[in-house]
């Protein structure tokens, strides 16, 4: 495809980088370019949003209107795999079954990229999705509204806590979306995550409490330095596939860590 000018740069392109190579939403016809995750990262915690928002606002009004909260919870789950493109889906089943599956790293890297999901893929992803929708129909039971909120905080913190990946790793094959788009300074992954986390507290923090707040970091932070670790041992670097699980690892923990406190 085109690529866009060198010039071409400010949040607009920023945000719309980020909505193509974490969504499959419509972005217009402006021309593509090279994704680069210094400036995604930046934009993703805005970029989330606007993947998030339209699932989220599915389970509030699906729960508002008298809907079984399970049932809402199911459709907005549903909704979210549609905007983003399932990406976080397809990338922990690849995951599961390449670094469970293999035996060396060269294996593990082969079964990831093949887009067939086995035993392991499956299980994970079974279990991410059941996860999703019994905390959000929960929740939504006593407040749909703080449902929302917590769910959108979480996948928000997901995404741009799952590029630490790519700052502390080398990418583990010359080709795929995360080699294309190079290795990402703190700087940048900093300035994203700050974003992230002011959004975490602007909406986890009335949903939820201080503490509540505080374990969803602690846990979030847990969880992105094992599987930084894991990554390390098994193939020595980082994918796309890697980068999306951790994504999927970290909404989770996040709504752990909110979810007593809710």
């Amino acid at each position: 495809m085109a690529q866009a000018p060198a010039g071409g740069l400010g949040l607009r392109d920023d945000f719309i980088m980020a909505l193509r190579f974490f969504s499959r939403l419509p972005t217009g016809d402006s021309p593509h370019q090279k994704p680069d995750l210094r400036r995604i990262a930046m934009a993703l915690p805005l970029a989330s949003v606007a993947i998030g928002i339209g699932p989220v606002l599915l389970l509030i009004g699906a729960s508002l209107i008298g809907l079984p909260s399970y049932f809402a919870a199911a459709l907005a789950v549903g909704a979210m795999i549609v905007s983003s493109g399932a990406m976080a889906e397809d990338a922990l089943a690849d995951a599961a079954d390449g670094l469970f599956g293999g035996h060396t790293t060269e294996r593990r890297l082969e079964i990831m990229k093949d887009s067939r999901h086995g035993t392991y893929g499956v299980a994970a992803l079974c279990i991410f999705v059941a996860l999703r929708v019994t905390a959000l129909g929960a929740v939504a039971a006593v407040n749909p509204l703080a449902a929302g909120a917590i769910w959108l905080a979480a996948t928000i913190v997901g995404r741009s806590g799952s590029l630490w990946v790519a700052v502390a790793l080398p990418s583990a094959r010359v080709d795929g979306a995360s080699a294309t788009a190079g290795r990402l300074p703190k700087r940048g992954f900093a300035v994203g995550a700050v974003f992230a986390l002011v959004l975490l507290f602007l909406l986890g923090g009335p949903a939820s409490s201080l503490l509540g707040l505080g374990a969803a970091v602690l846990l979030a932070m847990a969880v992105i330095a094992g599987w930084t670790a894991l990554c390390r041992r098994l193939v020595g670097g980082q994918t796309g596939d890697l980068i999306g699980t951790l994504g999927a690892l970290v909404e989770i923990a996040v709504l752990i860590g909110l979810l007593p406190f809710v």
